[in-house]
């Protein structure tokens, strides 16, 4: 387990009184990676917003076309494992902001494929089209020593980062929250699967600091603003420190509905999860994201009010209505892939 007081796993975080000043994005050409995925099009919004001609680097054209079609976004469609493709994707740029990643290894994608290797692809694109500035989304208690190979893999990328000659600011959240993620929505989704009682791994005494995806995206915008936030590491988290437990309760007061919080130990979990990760197209859960259960996923600080000026979206039932939508059919199919 990584000891979130440890000096070692703090990222270094600058102190500001005030919000930092803000200079114009209009006319520069940022290139998105990961532009279709959930934190991608929020990003995206908030870049065309202020006035930035975006291009986006995605995989599935037709999610592209679902989720960015109302935004001036020019799409470039490729693999971030295809350097030659990076390369392409980056001429004639200003800035990259870098979000593609895989927290769950699907199709031939592993997390030193994409998250590691993949990094060091944008970085080197970087270097051939002479673009210096860069804002990496990493993982909060990412590193290259951690025996999560999730984190190990996200370390790795930042290290390279920090290793490169880019003008870099590195952005490490916590569990971040909205209508299309893949966390908050899978708890919600097991709500319905679960109809009287519901499993909570290791009593749900894991701790996190859920962030709201559009205070991510405006961070990042304020990021490629602001050249005082060159070279600096920022943790993001939201307004409180929630147990899995608390988080799950306001996830079933938002849906109207009431379940039995049943704890399960990990290691009886373990074996199941490992089932369903073999069994489903689209597991909920993979033993890799169960064993990170066990490192503590808060930040230090608050870089979104102290540093970035925003005041954190709370996690609470009003801010979470969109999940009283979800049904059984809809969680069946999202497990099926569908």
């Amino acid at each position: 387990m990584i000891d979130p007081t440890s000096a070692a796993s703090r990222p270094a975080t600058a102190v500001a009184e005030q919000p930092l000043p803000e200079r114009s994005l209009q006319g520069h050409r940022v290139l998105v990676t990961g532009a279709a995925g959930f934190v991608g099009m929020h990003v995206c919004h908030q870049l065309t917003r202020r006035g930035a001609r975006v291009r986006g680097l995605v995989r599935s054209p037709a999610k592209a076309a679902e989720r960015l079609a109302p935004m001036p976004v020019e799409l470039h469609v490729g693999d971030l494992r295809d350097a030659t493709v990076v390369r392409r994707a980056i001429q004639g740029c200003d800035a990259v902001v870098h979000l593609a990643a895989v927290a769950i290894e699907r199709h031939g994608q592993t997390y030193e494929d994409v998250n590691a290797r993949g990094t060091e692809h944008v970085l080197d694109a970087m270097r051939a089209g002479d673009v210096r500035r860069l804002v990496h989304m990493s993982q909060n208690f990412a590193a290259s020593t951690s025996p999560h190979r999730f984190l190990r893999s996200k370390g790795m990328a930042e290290d390279a980062v920090r290793a490169s000659d880019t003008e870099w600011t590195i952005l490490r959240p916590s569990v971040i929250f909205g209508r299309e993620d893949e966390f908050v929505n899978v708890l919600a989704r097991l709500v319905r699967l679960s109809p009287l009682v519901y499993p909570l791994p290791g009593g749900g005494a894991s701790r996190f600091q859920p962030v709201a995806v559009d205070d991510v995206a405006s961070v990042v915008a304020g990021a490629l603003e602001n050249n005082a936030t060159v070279a600096r590491s920022y943790g993001l988290g939201g307004p409180a420190r929630l147990t899995l437990r608390q988080m799950v309760e306001r996830v079933l007061v938002a849906m109207d509905a009431k379940r039995l919080l049943l704890p399960v130990p990990t290691t009886v979990l373990r074996p199941l999860v490992a089932m369903a990760q073999r069994l489903l197209p689209n597991p909920p859960v993979t033993t890799e994201l169960l064993d990170l259960l066990a490192v503590d996923n808060v930040v230090d600080g608050n870089a979104l009010r102290e540093i970035f000026g925003i005041l954190p979206t709370p996690f609470a039932p009003e801010e979470l209505v969109y999940l009283a939508d979800i049904t059984a059919r809809d969680a069946l199919r999202a497990l099926l892939g569908r």
